[in-house]
């Protein structure tokens, strides 16, 4: 399989797709990655975790629909062009 720009638009699809399905009382709160672990106090700056909580619940929230879109036009793709 050759390193195209399909296949690492495929990737970037994937990974998306596995940040999107995560749980949080689920899955993320059992690793420490809950809602509630990341406050901080008034005018601090958020830490690395809390910013990538605020990714992760942003990206559940916007793309849920355009990734269905996404992912039905690839699996088209897939099915005429292999």
């Amino acid at each position: 399989m050759a390193f195209t720009l399909y296949a690492l638009l495929q990737a970037g699809l994937l990974v998306v797709n596995a940040v999107a399905v995560l749980h949080e009382e689920r899955f993320l709160r059992h690793v420490g990655w809950g809602s509630d672990q990341g406050i901080g106090g008034f005018g601090e700056q958020p830490g690395i975790k809390a910013q990538l909580m605020n990714l992760v619940r942003s990206i559940q929230t916007v793309m849920r629909v355009p990734l269905i879109a996404v992912n039905s036009v690839t699996i088209v793709l897939l099915l005429f062009f292999g």
